[in-house]
């Protein structure tokens, strides 16, 4: 490495996409460079936390291409030559393999590169890594332990490796973030996969509106609410990549309802974001989910909001906060979602459906099913045609529950801009809506784990609950790097 001051003097840790850009721009760094600095802390450091399952072997020469065309041409966005990892249910048609976590797929390289790929090479981003993840995004067992997975083992939390959970099950992109092994990385979400470890991590997370960034090459748990989103130290360095992911997909029909189309979201980082805005607090039902000693952090952090010039409305209805929630629609659609992609790899691997991974995981019972295998053998019973009562009435309960009788229900009611809810608490509504939320860091517990706080809106309110969540991110700065260990 040309310049190892930069990793000497600690530059690298928390340095956000403006700061390399600058340095890149300077002629102080090149992306070769970064992609070797960061390659030295992953040496270090990852050995302990098991985030990262593999390095894209052309990443160095991806980014010495790039840095060429730079001196040609200029850059091609704010993330050119920026080193991003992918979670590992992400298509790339490269060197690497997308295996959702799992031995089974171990050795499944993708046909083609995935909606969230494409968009990435164009904006002369360099595919780092695939991230250790949940398995099968945690669609697998009751009980499995969020970041576990057959292929990788169990990633640890930066803050507390073995102390703290490190959420789930975009785990490994949450804890190579927050350890700065890559500037930010690319989450999935079902349900809480992107904001649990986001607050986990003292992290940035946007979970889209289900349209926002196409779902195609992404390996499935249920269309209705599949989405891929930003993980980062900054809320501006989750505005840059969500610009670079979101667009429309003539194959992913949904996409086109996305009414921002090519949109630069950094046009919302506003420092007075909160000022004027009506937020309102839904404690009641979620906060008694967390530790007392989280519950302190959260109260502290809605002070902060009361002295930012926000109308903050306290104890909001949302009528079903209590509802007899299940998961009994992706029970449904896991199976003829996953069927479509599996189908759809390279002849060489042998897994075609969701009966053929069953069948695996049971004949390599040792390796596969430490936690067993109950929710999808429960998915695989059904008839994978989507045609049982049973799910549409359990889908017409979800979208109605979470959107007339939940999310919108409280934004009409009280007026508001956006819903503030105690770490992920509540992120099943949003998720069944298909609505947007975003996560930010709001401080730590005395031991030291990370606390989070998420904004909620309606259907594409992406760019106001960035306006939000940036406001409170600049008067708090609570985000802090992890201290972490090298032996």
């Amino acid at each position: 490495m040309e310049d190892p001051k930069l990793i000497k003097n600690g530059w690298l840790e928390e340095a956000t996409i403006r700061q390399i850009q600058d340095k890149f721009e300077n002629g102080e760094l090149t992306a070769k460079e970064l992609v070797l600095m960061y390659l030295h802390r992953i040496a270090v450091y990852d050995r302990h936390l098991h985030s990262i399952l593999e390095i894209n072997p052309d990443a160095l020469q991806i980014a010495e291409g790039l840095d060429a065309e730079r001196k040609e041409t200029g850059p091609r966005s704010r993330l050119h030559g920026i080193p991003i990892l992918i979670k590992d249910n992400i298509d790339t048609h490269d060197k690497m393999h997308t295996s959702a976590g799992s031995l089974a797929l171990k050795n499944s390289i993708a046909l083609h590169d995935s909606f969230v790929a494409e968009q990435l090479r164009k904006a002369g981003a360099v595919i780092f890594g695939k991230t250790n993840m949940t398995e099968w995004a945690n669609f697998m067992a009751i009980g499995m332990k969020s970041g576990y997975s057959s292929r990788g083992g169990q990633v640890l939390n930066p803050y507390g490796p073995g102390e703290f959970d490190v959420g789930g099950s975009s785990s490994g992109s949450g804890a190579a973030v927050a350890a700065n092994l890559a500037t930010v990385a690319v989450g999935t979400e079902t349900s809480g996969s992107i904001l649990n470890p986001a607050c986990q991590n003292s992290l940035v997370g946007i979970k889209p509106t289900v349209g926002l960034i196409s779902r195609r090459g992404i390996i499935p748990i249920a269309h209705t609410q599949d989405t891929a989103g930003p993980m980062a130290r900054t809320v501006e360095d989750a505005a840059n990549l969500l610009t670079a992911l979101c667009g429309r997909d003539q194959t992913d029909p949904i996409t086109q309802t996305n009414p921002h189309g090519k949109k630069d979201f950094s046009e919302h980082l506003l420092s007075e974001g909160l000022k004027g805005k009506r937020i309102g607090l839904a404690l009641e039902g979620f906060i008694e989910l967390i530790s007392e000693e989280k519950q302190k952090v959260i109260h502290a952090a809605v002070e902060f909001i009361k002295s930012s010039g926000a109308l903050v409305i306290d104890a909001i209805e949302i009528p079903s906060a209590k509802a007899n929630w299940k998961y009994d629609v992706l029970t449904y659609e896991f199976k003829p979602d996953l069927n479509a992609y599996l189908n759809s790899l390279h002849p060489s691997i042998s897994i075609r459906n969701l009966t053929d991974l069953i069948e695996f995981n049971k004949n390599n019972e040792e390796k596969m099913l430490k936690y067993g295998q109950a929710v999808l053998i429960e998915s695989d019973e059904t008839s994978g045609s989507l045609i049982e009562a049973a799910y549409v009435e359990a889908l017409e309960f979800d979208l109605y529950h979470s959107k007339k009788q939940g999310i919108d229900f409280a934004l009409e009611k009280y007026n508001l801009d956006a819903i503030f809810f105690p770490c992920e608490e509540g992120s099943h509504i949003s998720a069944k809506a298909g609505y947007p939320t975003i996560a930010v860091p709001a401080g730590y517990t005395t031991e030291g784990e990370p606390v989070g706080v998420t904004f909620a809106g309606t259907a594409y309110s992406e760019p106001l609950l960035i306006e939000v969540a940036y406001a409170f991110e600049q008067m708090t700065k609570f985000r802090k790097a992890p201290v972490l260990e090298k032996e």
